[in-house]
């Protein structure tokens, strides 16, 4: 279970930096945002804030793990978005799969919060 806890806490943090670092990035290349891909302004602002909301959520402890789910499929909304959005923008191949690749880490952190959370509590799953 230790090993399990580790990865997941691994895995958390480095996704919640990527998020942040997606946040930032948002905010220091509007024109890809909103030129390129054609969002308006508000919905990067949007982005932004729940990103930073979602990224310093997963990094307290003490957060149910309903909530976590949540904004980890809030993620997964978000990574699959931007697939399709970078699909559609002309975008070149590996700016398409850096979304489709980020998506697996997310789906992985969900599963390792899932097995921690059986093991806890003696379920078997």
């Amino acid at each position: 279970m230790k090993n399990k806890r580790f990865y997941y806490w691994l895995l958390t943090g480095l996704m919640s930096f990527y998020m942040l670092f997606a946040a930032w990035f948002a905010e220091t290349h509007q024109a890809d945002f909103t030129g390129r891909m054609g969002f308006p302004a508000y919905f990067r602002i949007e982005l932004t804030i729940a990103k930073i909301i979602g990224a310093v959520v997963l990094l307290f402890p003490q957060t149910p793990q309903r909530i976590r789910e949540w904004v980890y499929v809030g993620f997964c909304i978000c990574m699959v978005s931007a697939f399709i959005a970078k699909c559609n923008s002309g975008y070149d191949f590996m700016e398409v799969a850096q979304p489709a690749f980020s998506l697996v880490f997310f789906l992985g952190a969900i599963f390792l919060l899932n097995k921690v959370n059986e093991q806890a509590d003696g379920t078997v799953g």
